[in-house]
């Protein structure tokens, strides 16, 4: 039993040293970032961190959704080396592949409409919400269309939701956007017998959108779908394959600390459910939705060529149990 609490403990000052460690790396990058910033320019991409707009965030085009911040267009060269490092530094290698290629996608999307009004890759903005500091909670973002990144920081701990990747066309001669998050649970999907079937599929019409949309919170609603308790081995592989293909976002020292929790504590939680066909190119829908979050993909829109995908924590988006646990241990009562 000592033994045992000793390696919690080992294990506990472990990743507090490693998040920390991270944290001020991340401090770091986003303070040579914001300096390199004119006054003017800061003007823009600084707001109040308790500003109403934070916990607001849409994967509309900009020119139907006002935000806040400085856009990618108004920024110069070195300006957008440092955001293009700051993105490296909160995100894993999948998530900054992710985000660039939803700018990409955009780009795409011009070429194929000539609306360059409307499909603008210059039009992605990034917001801080206070500066950066040990003391207190701040946050930053970064969207457009297809694209919502938000950052929530609060000494050594990170929040990374919600967050948003999506892209149309979702293919285009021989580049796929969100081939994984497609694939691997099409596998899933397709690995199921009759019975799993019946439970896992609840409908033969995919979804138009994510259920979830653009809301500021969350709640878990009905439980649906099939259980991972219900799965075999193989299959409940391929399910925790395909959250860490979302998790996977994060630097891979949270990621894993993240699959752990996931794996010891919410097993039995986890519920996997599917609308529409279960062929790539054919309109589908998936949910994946654990005790603490929440996985939507859909690929419904333009003949089945326009895919979202979202990850949301019940109690964790935009920072909430960070901030709440934060005021909790200070003198703010």
């Amino acid at each position: 039993m000592i033994m045992k609490n000793f390696s919690i403990l080992f294990l506990t000052l472990f990743f507090i040293g490693i998040a920390y460690a991270q944290n001020s790396k991340t401090e770091k990058v986003a303070n040579q970032f914001l300096g390199s910033l004119s006054d003017s320019q800061k003007q823009k991409a600084i707001v109040n961190f308790e500003d109403e707009n934070r916990t607001k965030w849409h994967f509309f085009p900009s020119t139907m959704y006002s935000r806040e911040g400085i856009p990618l267009k108004e920024l110069n060269v070195e300006q957008r080396d440092l955001l293009q490092k700051l993105l490296r530094t909160y995100l894993n290698r999948n998530g900054y592949k992710k985000t660039n290629e939803a700018i990409e996608a955009e780009g795409i999307l011009n070429d194929l409409e000539n609306n360059s009004a409307m499909r603008d890759t210059g039009l992605y903005y990034v917001t801080f919400y206070g500066t950066p500091n040990k003391e207190k909670p701040w946050g930053w973002g970064f969207e457009g269309h297809h694209l919502s990144l938000n950052f929530t920081i609060d000494g050594t701990d990170i929040s990374y939701v919600p967050m948003f990747h999506g892209a149309s066309p979702a293919i285009y001669k021989d580049k796929r956007f969100l081939k994984n998050e497609e694939d691997i649970a099409l596998e899933l999907v397709n690995s199921l017998d009759k019975d799993q079937r019946a439970k896992a599929i609840l409908s033969d019409s995919a979804l138009d959108d994510i259920i979830s949309g653009n809301k500021t919170k969350i709640e878990p609603g009905n439980i649906e779908g099939l259980s991972a308790s219900k799965m075999s081995d193989m299959q409940q592989r391929i399910l925790f394959k395909l959250i860490r293909q979302y998790i996977s976002s994060m630097p891979e020292i949270l990621e894993n600390a993240r699959m752990n929790i996931i794996r010891t504590e919410e097993l039995q939680d986890i519920h996997f459910s599917w609308a529409g066909k279960t062929k790539l190119k054919e309109p589908h829908y998936y949910k994946v939705q654990g005790k603490s979050f929440l996985i939507e993909l859909d690929n419904t829109q333009n003949n089945a060529n326009h895919i979202h995908s979202v990850w949301r924590n019940f109690d964790g988006d935009f920072g909430r149990d960070l901030i709440k646990e934060h005021y909790k241990n200070s003198d703010h009562h």
